[in-house]
């Protein structure tokens, strides 16, 4: 990945935390992330897309796996948050892609920026924090060629990381926090696990294709899991209000709080277990 030494300067803000989550994300989930862009290389291969756009870019993961999978192109990188977009520009720059990016600050739910025909939109976890994802697909539909093709990629379940019986605190601990969590995003979030099959079908493109992967990484597991799995329980943590017992709350801050004896980072029975769906449509 080429920049994971950066990582542990990421102040501890929330914007910075889910730049810094994003990029853990990619580095851990590396042979997911390997294993779609070739997946959609292979879809993409007549004519190979000569422009991308990444939308709701964020960190730029998916748009610099692109760029290398699709070695002709160049990339539009399309987020509402300019220091993520920063972030993206210096990590093109680490890897000699600079001059193939084009990033553009846009808040799609106000209006949509002026862009030229696309081949290829990459469209990661960032359709259901739309407030209109359907007006949002159509002007998708609008910017693609014919014959180009969108891919959507959803979570469909956080990552797990924790064995159920953590040796302290009350067993079943992380399916607890997951439950809390789902209550409090069905209401933030109300697009969250859509049928995105069927909304890409009434917005006029043709589904092609629908993959889940399931990810079941178990040890020998990555170097940066510990800090993954960090970031992903203290964003958790606090998404989970007052609805948690007092004791479950204890147990979550010994997991995240600093490297101590109780900590994830020390911990030697970690996984990572996640289900996301990409689905691939074209535009007629």
């Amino acid at each position: 990945m080429g920049s994971h030494h950066h990582h542990h300067h990421a102040a501890e803000g929330g914007e910075s935390a889910m730049a810094e989550l994003l990029d853990l994300d990619a580095e851990v989930l590396h042979s997911y992330l390997s294993e779609v862009t070739a997946w959609i290389h292979e879809l993409a291969a007549d004519p190979p897309p000569r422009r991308i756009l990444d939308l709701g870019a964020g960190t730029g993961v998916g748009t610099l796996a692109l760029l290398q999978r699709f070695e002709g192109a160049d990339a539009i990188a399309l987020d509402v948050d300019p220091d993520m977009l920063r972030r993206l520009r210096d990590k093109a720059g680490d890897l000699g892609l600079a001059d193939r990016v084009h990033t553009v600050q846009a808040d799609l739910d106000a209006e949509w920026p002026a862009i030229d025909t696309v081949d290829l939109v990459w469209a990661s976890s960032s359709l259901h924090h739309m407030a209109d994802p359907d007006r949002v697909l159509a002007e998708l539909l609008a910017v693609l060629r014919p014959g180009g093709l969108l891919a959507v990629l959803e979570l469909d379940s956080f990552p797990r990381f924790l064995p159920d019986d953590l040796g302290f605190g009350r067993p079943g601990l992380e399916a607890r926090c997951h439950a809390v969590r789902a209550e409090t995003m069905a209401d933030r979030l109300p697009h969250l696990g859509a049928d995105w099959g069927s909304r890409l079908s009434q917005a006029g493109f043709t589904v092609e294709a629908e993959r889940t992967f399931a990810i079941d990484l178990t040890p020998p597991l990555p170097a940066a899991t510990g800090r993954y799995a960090q970031a992903s329980l203290r964003r958790l943590r606090s998404a989970l209000d007052s609805r948690m017992s007092a004791d479950d709350l204890a147990t979550l801050d010994t997991l995240i709080d600093g490297d101590g004896p109780g900590s994830v980072l020390r911990r030697d029975d970690l996984a990572v277990r996640a289900k996301r769906t990409v689905w691939v449509a074209r535009r007629p």
